[in-house]
Formats: C-alpha cells, structure tokens, sequence
C-alpha cells in the first residue's frame, strides 16, 4: 500500500483557510481608506474620525458575537457545509459596503463581515487538523494564519491603489472564489465519524491520503476516540467543558489567543498607515503598509515551514521575547519626539525597523501559534465549543485593542501607549515559558496526559503510545 499523499491535504486545507483570506481582506480595508472616507468623503457623506473607529472595531466585534455559536453548529451540521453557508450573508455584507448611503449601512457591513469571517476564523483552523496527518498537522494548522494575513496584503495593496468602489468589488468576489472552491472539497473524516458514518468517513480518508493508501489504522484510531462516549455515561457539553484538563486546555487556549491581540498587532495594522505618517517617513504611508503586510506574509510562510520542526513552545517564547524589544523601542521613539520633536530628526528609522521587527517575529510565532495551539489541546467531544471559547477571546481583544488604541494614544500619548503593549509581551514570554505545553508531533491523547501532568508516560514512548489518535 501507498504512503499518505500530502498534495491532496494541502489543497483542502489552503481551500478551507481561502476563507481567512476573505476575512483578512476585510481587515486589510481598513487602513488604506480611512483618508478616503474621512477626508475625501468618497462614500458622499461625512464619516468622522470616531466613526470611522467603529468601521474598523465593529468587524472585530463582529467576530466575538459568532466564534461560540458556530461551535455548535458545526457539530451538528458539519464542517464544510457550516463554511459554505456563510457565503450568502459574507455577500449581503460587501452588498451594504457597495451601496452604503450612510454611516449605519456601514456599521452593519462590517458588523456582518466580521460575523461571517469569525465563523470561518473557527471553521477552518478546526477542519484544517482534522483532516491532516501528525507530521502535517503544524503545517495545514498555519495555513488559516497565513491566509489571514495574505488577505490582509490584498486588502493593501488595492486599498493603496484603486478607488472605493473598485476595493470594495475586489473583496465582495472573494467569497464566491471559496464558495466555488471548497464546494468540491470533502467533510471531515472526524466529523463523519462523531455522526456514525463510517462509509463516508472512509471515503474523506481516501480522498485525503490517496486511493492506495491503507487507511484502517487511521480509521480505527478516528472511531475509537470519537465513539469513547458510548462506552461512558453520555454527559452533557456544559459537563465535558468542567472536566479539570478541559479547563486547563480552555485556559492556555484563551490567553493565548488574548495575548495575540494585547501586544498590539491590530492596533499596528489597522492605524499603520497613520502610524508611518506621524513618523513622517519618506516613503508614503501607503507604501510602508504595504511593506509590513508583505513582511507579515513572507514570515508567516516562513512559520509555516518551519512550525513543525522547531515546535509551537519554542517559537512563541522567541516571538514574545522580541515583540517586547521592539514595542519597547517604539515607545521610546514616540515618547522623545512628543517631548522634543528635534530629537528625532535623525532616528526617524527607528520606529519603521522596530514595527518591521516586530511584525517578524510576531509572525513566526503569536500569529500562527495561539490558532493551531487552540486546534490541538482538546478532545473531540468538546474541540468545537472550546476552541469557539478561545476564538471569541481573540476577537473580542482585537475589539478592544482596536477601539482603545486611538484612545490611548490621544489620552496618554503613543510612548506609554507601546510601552503597555511591551509589558504584555512581557507577561505572554513568562505565561509561555510556564504554563504553555510542547504539542508538536504529539497525539492527542499524549497532549491530554501532558495537560494531566503525566509526563513521565509521554517520555516513555511505549509501543501503546505510537497507536493513539493521531489527529
């Protein structure tokens, strides 16, 4: 029999993860037309600069609002049909974008946008390492950051480059390009084995790893770990949730995705343009958007080639170490040139490199490893709703960070400002050195006895261990 073939999980899981491009397309919007809409009027009507805050913010919240939710219902209709039938209202919101005739058309736009985008948020990172092998479980997990991010650049460069409406129909396409994609994609083979269908389940398998090769290891360790609960009183979500290595998982889980957020990366995102501006940087502030989000895709890329080899832990904690540097820098840069603007004549370079820096080593690490983290610390029972929990933590974050940054930084000034943002990298490499597993190459059963703190059974690799789940 044939080894596993990898083409085939590469291309399910990049169409899964084509629906984060969608949503970091909405992301990317923000930056580049905020002048558009606050000072050229481009939609015909007066949007201040508050407004325009809640533009950008409500997407994110958006997002909180749908990640548990959505939980749910891709348990109980499944993955892909879940990811297909979040198209319609993905277009009902470019639709209001279009023809927005006033502020609350755009509000409810980006509202719904997020709304959609958060549900894929959840959707694609969970399909993504279900239907992947151990060895390329890090890899298809660091597609749905890599896609978010590769949106994001889109959403630049047309931003920096055509008019509104031009933006606005080159995002609103985007979702029927996944629509028309996925659709030939098969469910999860995990998902088919929680509802019973074993035939079918077998037929995603042999889709996934190529018709010649022998699946019924794989298939026997999917049904075993699904169909646990028919052996054990059946217990209810809200029980399996209080489980002590559930909250423990749900707790690394949520910081994790917290900490993405409160160091700052949406914040320097969405105002990078405005950012670049204050620092009156020769290159337009189009220009240097771009070249983040170019910097951000190139080392995302990076991340995903190497996530599985160096390992989630160790890739956070060198991402953490140097997000702190580098925020630190910016808000001694902002910090002199609001106490003497001449002070800094000669350094205007400083801020540029350090975000340059930081989005570096942001996405080598809390970019891509709080969403594949989240993917592989739970059980199947409980995978959807935990990482729904987890998922709304991220964005309900990427709210707050977007609406408070403007504010901080007209209140207490931008120095301070990054200095906040410095010592929660702090915080995140000190939370990551303790309390933050090594999952890489681990099953999930292992993981769950890491989360126990039997260690000493996972050193052992005993023979029982190399047939556990490997999903």
């Amino acid at each position: 029999m044939a080894q596993a073939k990898v083409l085939p999980q590469y291309i399910a899981g990049l169409s899964a993860a084509f629906g984060a491009f969608c949503m970091g397309a909405s992301m990317g919007w923000s930056s580049p037309v905020e002048k558009l809409l606050t000072e050229k009027n481009a939609y015909g009507f007066p949007i201040s600069d508050d407004q325009f805050g809640w533009i950008s913010s409500l997407l994110t919240l958006g997002a909180t609002v749908v990640c548990i939710p959505v939980g749910f219902v891709i348990d109980m209709i499944g993955r892909r049909p879940t990811m297909l039938a979040l198209i319609p209202p993905y277009m009902v919101g470019w639709f209001l974008m279009l023809f927005a005739n006033s502020v609350i058309m755009l509000y409810f736009g980006r509202f719904i946008l997020g709304f959609c985008g958060g549900a894929f948020c959840v959707c694609a990172s969970m399909y993504s390492t279900e239907i992947s092998t151990v060895s390329t479980r890090g890899t298809l997990g660091s597609f749905f950051q890599l896609n978010t991010v590769t949106g994001m650049l889109y959403g630049y460069i047309i931003g920096g480059y055509c008019s509104l409406l031009t933006i606005n129909i080159l995002c609103a396409i985007l979702p029927l390009i996944f629509a028309a994609v996925h659709y030939f994609m098969p469910e999860s083979p995990v998902y088919f084995a929680m509802k019973g269908r074993e035939d079918d389940a077998i037929k995603s398998l042999l889709w996934l790893r190529g018709a010649n090769c022998d699946i019924r290891n794989e298939l026997n360790e999917i049904l075993e770990e699904t169909n646990k609960s028919t052996d054990e009183p059946k217990v209810s979500i809200w029980v399996a949730l209080r489980r002590p290595i559930t909250l423990k998982g749900i707790s690394i889980a949520v910081m994790l995705q917290a900490l993405q957020q409160w160091t700052g990366i949406n914040a320097i995102m969405f105002y990078s343009t405005s950012i670049f501006e204050d620092v009156g940087a020769s290159l337009s502030g189009r220009v240097c958007t771009i070249l983040i989000g170019a910097t951000q895709v190139i080392m995302t890329l990076v991340a995903t080639l190497i996530i599985d080899r160096a390992g989630r832990r160790i890739l956070l904690l060198v991402s953490a170490f140097f997000m702190a540097i580098t925020t630190c820098l910016m808000g001694v840069y902002f910090q002199m040139r609001d106490s003497d603007p001449n002070s800094v004549a000669s350094i205007g370079w400083l801020p540029i490199t350090s975000i340059l820096v930081f989005i570096i080593f942001f996405s080598i690490g809390f970019g891509p490893g709080p969403w594949l983290v989240m993917a592989e610390l739970f059980t199947e029972d409980v995978k959807s709703v935990a990482g729904s929990i987890a998922g709304t933590s991220n964005w309900f974050s990427a709210f707050l960070v977007t609406k408070l940054f403007p504010i901080l930084k007209n209140s207490i000034g931008s120095g301070p400002t990054f200095w906040i943002f410095c010592g929660i990298a702090i915080f995140g490499f000190v939370y990551v050195l303790i309390f933050v597993p090594e999952t890489k190459g681990k099953t999930i059963n292992e993981i769950q006895l890491i989360l126990s703190g039997s260690k000493k059974i996972i050193d052992s690799e005993t023979d029982n261990d190399s047939k556990k789940i490997k999903h």
